[in-house]
């Protein structure tokens, strides 16, 4: 007979990660936070047995998650990929770019639509994106006059809303691998539409450039900068740094080329997995995909195209090329970690029986609530992940709760509810002081942080109150053709207002 924990099935169940959410909130720190979730877990599991605690963590929990075929093919991809950022940095391909822009742009709207361009076309990583578009961008946004803090912005709200909506990314990579017992990708895809944050943010960004809306501390920014000072207080950071100093000589196809290589190797690696070429039409071979396999074939093509491409231009030697690969490899650790501590706790809620427990507790809730449970959701995926720094732990927690509680009670919801996480966790991210990705803009537009925080903040908030309302409308139409006209036009309604008021 299988060994059935005493406390399976019951509340205990979600005290492992309610413990990971509550320390990582005291403390700040994401992977103690999570260590300390496992380590309660697996206490529960044993009986509070030294040895059978201990067992339970590295075998059936660490152990058993990396030795996970589709676990190890996330962590592949993440790898290729940070080997293949570092190889575009190192290349020069960026600067390159950046050269480009500053010839062809000609006015201030102009500047701030690249730079939102180019980080929609930046999707694959978040870092990445941070990193070099900020660094690409600065000198354009300098000869127009434009806030080091507008630019942090532009960059900080390009880089996590334009990657969670994008199903080639290592973001999709990660959600995918948080769902079990659906098939990952094809449910990433499915909750875009729903996916409000990101895509109000991507409006509203677009709206304040064209039509130039300001208001907050941004506006002071704004105002100073078109005078001609673009940091606004006294402290000028990063004076001296350039992070793209000591590159090679590359061009602007030095940029390109790898980032159209990996997205078409990607999707080629995807439809391969899923029948394409054994006569399987496109969009079902996308759908029953190893997002796994195919990321990672696709992505190991396109390290070589990168490196052949490079080499055989002479833009960097085949020496510089290797150097870079262990390079990329310790910039992805820490996302490596997270995933792994995240699958980890997982397994421990499932060895006690979460989803059982959860999905028992929604059926026995009200129609009317379950419909707000969507909203609620966002709510608690801002909240952690401003508190955390991470979105990527927050959804790792959230994501499996909310697939065991709606796969069998309401899976006409679980998109929407599935949306809501990813959206929160982004939204949360996003304002957050400790995001990784925050002070990776700061450091990207050579901004001081606290500005870049403290203008930010209004926007993001902004948007969070008009999502929540979004979800609203979603958890009771379960319809994306409804709910975002509805969002747009409250957003577009909203900045009108703002814009009148600041003049």
């Amino acid at each position: 007979m299988d060994y059935v924990p005493v406390m399976y099935a019951t509340f205990w169940a979600l005290v492992p990660p309610v413990v990971a959410i509550v320390l990582a909130l005291i403390t700040k720190e994401v992977y103690s936070s999570l260590f300390l979730g496992i380590l309660v877990g697996g206490l529960f599991y044993s009986g509070f047995s030294f040895e059978g605690t201990v067992l339970h963590i590295f075998e059936d929990g660490i152990v058993g998650v990396l030795s996970d075929s589709y676990n190890v093919g996330i962590l592949v991809f993440l790898v290729i990929l940070g080997a293949i950022v570092s190889l575009m940095n190192r290349a020069g391909g960026s600067a390159a770019f950046g050269r480009w822009a500053s010839e062809h742009i000609k006015t201030r709207t102009g500047a701030q639509l690249a730079t939102v361009a180019l980080g929609v076309l930046i999707f694959i990583d978040d870092y990445f994106n941070c990193l070099t578009v900020g660094s690409v961008m600065r000198p354009v946004t300098d000869k127009h006059n434009i806030s080091r803090a507008k630019l942090a912005y532009l960059i900080d709200a390009t880089a996590a809303p334009v990657c969670i909506i994008a199903p080639i990314s290592s973001w999709a990579a990660a959600v995918t691998g948080f769902v079990e017992g659906e098939d990952g990708l094809a449910l990433f895809v499915s909750a875009i539409p729903y996916n409000f944050y990101a895509i109000l943010t991507i409006i509203m960004m677009i709206t304040i450039a064209i039509l130039n809306i300001d208001f907050g501390s941004m506006k002071v920014h704004e105002d100073n900068a078109k005078k001609g000072d673009l940091f606004t207080t006294p402290d000028r950071p990063y004076g001296n740094a350039d992070a793209l100093d000591n590159v090679g000589n590359g061009t602007v196809k030095d940029l390109l080329i790898p980032i159209l290589s990996l997205i078409i190797c990607c999707v080629i690696g995807m439809i391969y997995t899923g029948g394409f070429f054994d006569g399987a039409d496109f969009v079902t071979a996308f759908s029953n995909s190893d997002a796994s396999i195919g990321l990672a074939i696709g992505s190991a093509f396109a390290l070589v195209i990168t490196i052949l491409l490079y080499v055989s231009r002479k833009v960097l030697g085949f020496k510089e090329c290797m150097n870079c690969i262990p390079e990329g490899f310790k910039a992805m650790v820490p996302a490596i970690m997270i995933l792994t501590f995240a699958w980890t706790l997982k397994a421990m809620t499932d060895s006690l029986g979460a989803a059982e427990f959860v999905a028992n507790m929604i059926k026995s809730s009200s129609q009317g609530m379950v419909a707000l449970l969507p909203a609620i959701i966002f709510l608690v995926g801002c909240f952690l992940a401003f508190a955390t720094g991470t979105s990527w732990g927050t959804f790792g927690i959230l994501i499996p709760i909310v697939v065991d509680a709606f796969q069998t009670t309401h899976p006409a919801l679980m998109t929407v509810a599935i949306s809501a996480c990813m959206a929160g966790a982004v939204c949360g991210d996003h304002c957050s002081p400790i995001s990784d990705t925050t002070i990776m803009a700061s450091a990207g537009a050579q901004c001081n942080h606290v500005n870049h925080v403290s203008t930010q903040l209004p926007y993001a908030v902004s948007v969070a109150m008009i999502s929540f309302i979004t979800y609203i409308v979603a958890g009771f139409t379960q319809s994306a053709v409804i709910s975002l006209p509805v969002g747009i036009i409250l957003l577009l309604a909203y900045l009108l207002f703002m814009k009148k008021r600041a003049k």
